[in-house]
């Protein structure tokens, strides 16, 4: 297949970076057959990343899987204010951690970081398990704080919790992409989308260090209620912003 033939088909259905991803696609690919298999399946609406396998997260290559929540580039803001955060050595958690970029950024980026990742969701289990053990870090399955060990509890340094944070109604309006070929456990944060925040801030307290730091993303139109989510647990919250990325994150620290 020509590069003009791989271009014409991407854009025809709707991608944007035609040049880009054919680039990226021609890498990936083994041969024409494949690439052509592959092109088939970005041009029916699969996600680039699900497509080759990999997502760029903060210039490390994160493995992504089918059907495993893809990391967004606004969360690198997110992540980068984490590893400002951490001191050589600290004890790091990636709660919901999809496919495991905060907790491999974190081992990559913070000297001697001991570093925890979990899920709910079995398959983002698996491929955290790829992008973090190999690193030097730990994986669990299971909800929230109970996937992790007891032990952990009072000496989280940094814990990024990368909730879902989409009203429920707001799903159906979601890019196909994500709507359809993500995990809605990664997705629906409730009726106003702050079920999962207000559930991590009221059992932090317990799990930070002091003056142990928590953070999260959310979006502009609901920055008002997760702060009050989160300091109505005892922490103090600030809100930090990036208008390139169109970044919202809350750092909330145990006092």
């Amino acid at each position: 297949m020509s590069d003009l033939g791989v271009v014409e088909r991407l854009r025809a259905a709707g991608c944007v970076f035609a040049e880009e991803e054919a680039e990226l696609l021609r890498a990936a690919a083994a041969g024409p057959a494949e690439l052509d298999a592959m092109v088939g399946r970005r041009a029916a609406g699969l996600p680039l990343e699900h497509v080759v396998g990999w997502a760029e997260f903060l210039g490390l290559r994160i493995e992504v899987d089918a059907g495993v929540f893809v990391p967004r580039r606004r969360t690198e803001f997110l992540v980068g204010q984490a590893v400002s955060l951490a001191r050589p050595g600290a004890v790091c958690v990636d709660l919901c951690c999809g496919s495991g970029a905060a907790g491999a950024v974190l081992l990559a980026s913070v000297a001697g970081a001991e570093v925890h990742a979990a899920d709910i969701e079995p398959a983002a289990v698996r491929c955290a398990r790829r992008n973090v053990e190999p690193r030097g870090g730990r994986v669990y399955e299971g909800d929230l704080f109970d996937a992790l060990p007891r032990e952990l509890r009072g000496r989280i340094e940094v814990l990024v919790a990368n909730v879902p944070y989409v009203p429920s109604e707001d799903v159906p309006l979601l890019p196909p992409e994500a709507r359809d070929h993500e995990p809605l456990v990664a997705l629906d944060g409730g009726a106003d989308g702050l079920d999962v925040l207000r559930r991590v801030a009221a059992a932090a307290g317990e799990w930070l260090a002091p003056g142990g730091h928590l953070l999260v993303e959310t979006s502009e139109r609901q920055v008002d209620r997760a702060v009050t989510a989160v300091t109505g647990h005892g922490l103090k919250a600030r809100v930090l912003t990036d208008d390139e990325l169109y970044a919202t994150a809350i750092v909330a620290t145990r006092p």
